[in-house]
């Protein structure tokens, strides 16, 4: 099912934001035009992922450090670690996310 979250200007570039999304937490990065989201809680210890420093696709969490690739949710050292992703588009100046 798609939710809107919101007009697509209300997302900063290069930045995350979290989202709530049917009770989930949701992180969604902007870089330039192009929208990624991914589970917003970290694997490791349940960081806010959206208030981590993004970097090259890869977002970095702000308690512990563990990177994630905002595009596929890999963890990037361990290949078993993976936040789940979610599919993004913008219709109408509308950003929405599938979940």
């Amino acid at each position: 099912m798609w939710h809107s979250l919101g007009p697509v200007d209300s997302f900063p570039n290069n930045e995350g934001r979290e989202c709530t999304v049917a009770d989930r937490i949701v992180a969604v990065f902007r870089q330039e035009n192009e929208f990624r989201a991914i589970d917003g809680i970290c694997a490791h210890a349940g960081g806010p992922l959206a208030k981590g420093t993004l970097q090259g696709g890869i977002v970095t969490c702000p308690w512990h450090g563990w990177q994630y690739d905002i595009t596929t949710g890999q963890h990037c050292l361990t290949p078993q670690i993976c936040q789940q992703s979610f599919p993004c588009k913008v219709e109408d100046d509308q950003l929405w996310v599938e979940l």
